[in-house]
């Protein structure tokens, strides 16, 4: 321990070196194109300007029978004795699945509760985009409320499914506060699909990214008539946010975030020197509680590795992957929902069912499995990796700090975790950061209560300070 002690006192000063020497004063924000065009060709670039057009979810009755004819012709693998999720989805389970899909899960039903909220396309640079738009209804004593624009973002494998059983939780007015009862918060609930991810259009040239999204995404709003709003997501919803909130901080009024995106390719020592120290002198780092809760550079490490494997797939040669998942609902369900299982607890890979149950229900899950099955935009889906980390126009936002207001919700078995002194390394004004006990990856579906009382209380701070 002495020799290891050692060689980080000497490591430390160098590592901060290098550290200061490749992000020290490069607080330059970079510029974002203020258009792009992803349609087919260029033809349509002087394309007159549309307002919105409703879109219902609708499979036909030839889809149907397709996908049910692929389910009953599924050609299962084998599995190996004695193991549950440790290999990935076990193929006894995957038989369970596609039983349930095919003879149990009614598709009508959930269909019902998609088409529940109104939905929209409108084109933007080029391509239909996806959305779901909630409007408050205003009460008779709406003088003492405020409504505040949200824009809710989705992440991959889910979809904006994920937060069907979050919208009516941030629809209620009552925050149980009744410090606040005097002036309440409503919202206006905007949730868009990424282009290339459920009903929203994929990109037909290369290089659509995160920054990309970012901007048809405030155009987005802008046509809805917001110029100022929050912004709130998880995984891809996550990365795309921050970069909203970078890139257009004079129109966010805050960002809200359940996933802290690691930096793309920029060699960003920070926060490996905050660990490298918090691991041999943790209270110099991090708070008591920070303490207890955190995982060690060994966990952060194994957890890394052991749940990368679809990233360097996805970032590399995405279409590969994408043409045997487009093809069979059974592969695609097993792809998916193995990252349900072990993105909600690692430890769920001892589970002979991956424990999927006992986070969300059967009908949930494949409910986001036919969003991708009905839009055939898997491969797409997976493209935006390989776009994300080639990106040279992503890179350079890894050193800008995020500005304004924000708010962190930590959750216990999330994949990649930061305590608050690591986060602050990006987040210069954080006005809430908060550590759950339990919920994973997937918050807004697992525990959307929690995560709804978060975004709400986060509102309320940031609404305070004006």
């Amino acid at each position: 321990m002495a020799v290891l002690k050692f060689v980080v006192f000497l490591a430390i000063p160098l590592a901060i070196s290098i550290y200061c020497f490749t992000n020290c004063g490069n607080e330059e924000i970079p510029k974002i194109e203020e258009d792009g065009w992803w349609g087919r060709d260029s033809a349509g670039q002087g394309a007159v300007d549309r307002p919105p057009v409703p879109f219902v979810v609708k499979a036909s009755n030839a889809t149907l029978a397709d996908l049910r004819s692929r389910l009953e012709n599924t050609r299962f693998p084998s599995s190996l004795d004695g193991t549950a999720f440790e290999y990935g989805l076990n193929s006894d389970y995957l038989r369970k699945v596609v039983s349930h899909w095919k003879d149990t899960f009614n598709w009508d039903a959930q269909q019902a509760k998609l088409n529940a909220y109104p939905q929209f396309k409108v084109n933007i640079e080029g391509i239909d985009i996806h959305f779901v738009r909630i409007q408050p209804n205003k009460p008779s004593n709406s003088a003492n409320e405020k409504t505040r624009p949200i824009m809710l973002i989705h992440g991959w494998p889910g979809s904006y499914w994920e937060f069907y059983k979050l919208i009516p939780l941030l629809m209620e007015t009552k925050s149980g506060d009744k410090t606040n009862e005097k002036e309440s918060i409503s919202f206006e609930i905007i949730c868009p699909s990424i282009p290339g991810y459920g009903f929203s259009e994929a990109p037909h040239k290369p290089g659509f990214d995160a920054l990309d999204a970012a901007r048809v995404f405030m155009k987005l709003m802008k046509k809805l008539g917001h110029d100022k709003f929050y912004v709130q997501g998880g995984d891809w919803g996550s990365a795309i946010s921050i970069l909203m909130a970078q890139a257009y901080p004079e129109n966010i009024l805050g960002v809200h975030v359940n996933f802290v995106f690691p930096p793309v390719r920029k060699a960003s020592l920070g926060p490996f020197v905050r660990l490298l120290i918090g691991e041999i002198w943790p209270s110099l780092i991090h708070s008591p509680a920070e303490i207890k809760t955190r995982l060690s550079l060994k966990q952060l490490f194994f957890n890394a590795v052991r749940e990368s494997g679809y990233m360097h797939l996805q970032a590399t040669k995405p279409d590969t992957v994408a043409s045997g998942l487009n093809d069979s609902p059974a592969g695609l369900a097993a792809y998916i929902l193995e990252k349900f299982s072990s993105w909600s607890n690692y430890d769920n890979v001892h589970c002979p069912d991956g424990c999927i149950t006992k986070h969300f229900t059967l009908d949930e899950v494949l409910t986001n499995v036919m969003i991708y099955w009905l839009s055939g935009n898997i491969g797409s889906s997976m493209r935006f990796y390989k776009e994300y980390f080639t990106s040279d126009d992503v890179v350079p936002w890894d050193s800008v700090p995020v500005v304004v207001p924000s708010g962190i919700a930590a959750f216990r078995y999330e994949l990649v975790q930061h305590t608050r002194s690591i986060a602050e390394l990006k987040f210069s004004n954080i006005v809430r950061y908060t550590d759950f006990p339990r919920g994973g990856h997937f918050a807004a579906l697992e525990v959307p209560e929690l995560l709804a009382e978060d975004i709400k209380a986060f509102v309320r701070a940031v609404e305070s300070l004006k």
